[in-house]
Parts: structure tokens; C-alpha cells; sequence
């Protein structure tokens, strides 16, 4: 079994993520839940993680807020995608759960001491200034952790905030650069690959035909996110970006990609947040990440949507 601290932003796609994780007790361990600015503002992140948790009966998963900001720039967030909550769509409860006391980035530092090195996996689903903040804080964890999965970047799909850059990167470059020259084992789940998960019509009803609260929940948000991506991309759906992280741990036979160099652009006005990924090997930096691209959308959906199948409480059928 792996273990794993999921960071991230909710956004309807890291709920999927996380319900996923919850859905795969026998092969993950989620030792926690560390929210983190993106999507919409911290306040709402760390208030959406635990909406999902409650969603998945998992009220006991630590939820803890992180950073509220970028290192170095002011907060970019993505409400024109995900609603003013984050996860418009479904009508559900506040959660009734607290988050836990500790600050995001202290429970990844003490997590990380406290486990065997080489045993935790931090999934990042969002902007990584947790992440980074944690390595600078304390650089004796970066030799302690297992890998690092990320949903960022691209390089054939170039940017979804800007013509140079994915959302998750652009919004703390700097942070992302401190991540990528870590010298952690990372495996990148790009707009490349993400971009070929697309909630086609038959995809989403798949969800909902599950009866549950869960599948519900999941239909109904891909229904109101997938409204953008549609009118941006002209796609039969949306693209189903963080769950590829958790699948990726859980099948990645349905994956593949190439280990090579990937530098982030902190600088340039006209490019800053852009994933320098060098795809064709053309030069001689080191290969730092395994840059996936591409993906087995119909065997993913299949198994997601099992796995899902999996959270029904008691009677919900």
C-alpha cells in the first residue's frame, strides 16, 4: 500500500481526485489532505476538501489549510471555470468537520519526519507553493520523499490560463521551479494527457447511473465545469485533468510518457508559468521528470467510474 498526502485546490476535478483516493483503500493511504490557494481562495479550498470528504463518509481524513498566497505574486484563481465555490454544480452540505490545527505545510514537514523515508507520495493537484514552501523550509525532507505525482504543464497543448502556460503552473512559477529542481523522483500528468480524459456525454450519465450520492455529485459537477472547456475547445466534454494523478498510481499501465527535462519560466512576462519540456531530447539537461502523454481514456473512465461505485453508504441505492 502507498502512502500518500494529497495537496490540492478543489475545483470539481481534485474532488474526483480525492474521491478516487478514498474509493482505493487497499492501495493508498491517505495520511491527509493539505489544501492550498488555486482554484478559488484558500478559505474556499480548505472548506471544499472537506465537503468531499464528508461526501465519501471519510470525515476523519486531516484536512489542514495551507499556504493562502504565492511565493512571489499575487493570487490568480479560476472561478470563471469552477463557479464562485469552487464546486458549482450540486447542492451539498457545509461541511460538519473542523480542520485540523496544524498549518499544510508543518503536517507535510512532520509527516514526512515521521514516516519511513521513501514511503510517502505527495500528489500535488494544485499550484505547489505547499510543497515548495515545505522544501525550503525544511530541505531534509526532499531526500525522505517516496515521489512526487503532479497534474501540471504541458507541452503540446501549450496553456490553458495563458498562450504559454497551464493554470496550476502559472499560478506559482516560482514555486513549481523550486518543486522541478527538488531532485525528487516526479511523474507530470500534463494538459497533454488530461486533455484526452473528456467527460463525453455517455462518460458523465456512466456516473450518474450509479445511484449514489457520490455519482451524483460527480455528474453534476462535471456538468456545470464542462460547459467552459466545451465553448473553449469545441470538445464533445471536458477534460477530467486531477483524477489522472491518482490513476496513474493506481493503473499506470494505462499511461505512458517519456523521462526527460523540464524547466519552468519564472521571468519572461510573455511566458512566465510555461513548462519548458524537452519532449524531442534536443538538449543536454538532465532528465528531471517523466512527462506523461498519453492515456487509455475509455479503460480510465471504466475504472473510475467502478471505483466510484465503491464510496454508496449504506441504503443510498
Amino acid at each position: 500500500m502507498r502512502k500518500i498526502i494529497i495537496d490540492t485546490d478543489p475545483g470539481q476535478d481534485d474532488a474526483v481526485a480525492i474521491l478516487l483516493a478514498l474509493a482505493s483503500p487497499q492501495e493508498l493511504d491517505l495520511l491527509g489532505i493539505t489544501a492550498v490557494a488555486g482554484n478559488v481562495p484558500l478559505e474556499l479550498t480548505a472548506k471544499n476538501a472537506r465537503i468531499v470528504c464528508e461526501l465519501a463518509g471519510r470525515a476523519d481524513v486531516p484536512v489542514h489549510a495551507g499556504c493562502d498566497r504565492p511565493l512571489s505574486h499575487d493570487l490568480v484563481t479560476a472561478e470563471h471555470v469552477h463557479g464562485r465555490s469552487g464546486l458549482d454544480g450540486p447542492t451539498l452540505p457545509d461541511p460538519g468537520m473542523a480542520l485540523r490545527d496544524a498549518h499544510g505545510v508543518d503536517f507535510i514537514i512532520e509527516t514526512l519526519r515521521r514516516e519511513p523515508p521513501g514511503t510517502v507520495t505527495l500528489c500535488a493537484l494544485g499550484p505547489l507553493t505547499n510543497l515548495a514552501t515545505a522544501f525550503r523550509r525544511a530541505p531534509d525532507i526532499c531526500a525522505r520523499v517516496q515521489q512526487i505525482v503532479l497534474m501540471g504543464g504541458a507541452y503540446f497543448q501549450v496553456g490553458n490560463i495563458t498562450p504559454a502556460a497551464e493554470f496550476n503552473i502559472y499560478v506559482d512559477p516560482d514555486a513549481a521551479a523550486i518543486v522541478f529542481g527538488s531532485g525528487i523522483s516526479i511523474t507530470v500528468l500534463p494538459l497533454d494527457v488530461t486533455h484526452k480524459a473528456l467527460t463525453t456525454r455517455a462518460r458523465v450519465e456512466a456516473f450518474r447511473a450509479l445511484g449514489t450520492p457520490v455519482g451524483r455529485a460527480v455528474a453534476e459537477w462535471t456538468d456545470f465545469f464542462e460547459r467552459f472547456d466545451k465553448e473553449k475547445y469545441g470538445s464533445e466534454g471536458a477534460p477530467l485533468h486531477d483524477p489522472c494523478v491518482i490513476a496513474w498510481l493506481l493503473w499506470p499501465e494505462l499511461f505512458s510518457g517519456r523521462f526527460i527535462n523540464v524547466e519552468i519560466e519564472t521571468v519572461s512576462p510573455l511566458t512566465r508559468g510555461m513548462t519548458v519540456a524537452d519532449w524531442w531530447r534536443v538538449t543536454d539537461r538532465a532528465p528531471n521528470a517523466t512527462f506523461i502523454g498519453d492515456i487509455d481514456a475509455q479503460a480510465f473512465f471504466d475504472r473510475l467510474t467502478e471505483r466510484l461505485a465503491r464510496l454508496a453508504p449504506q441504503g443510498a441505492r
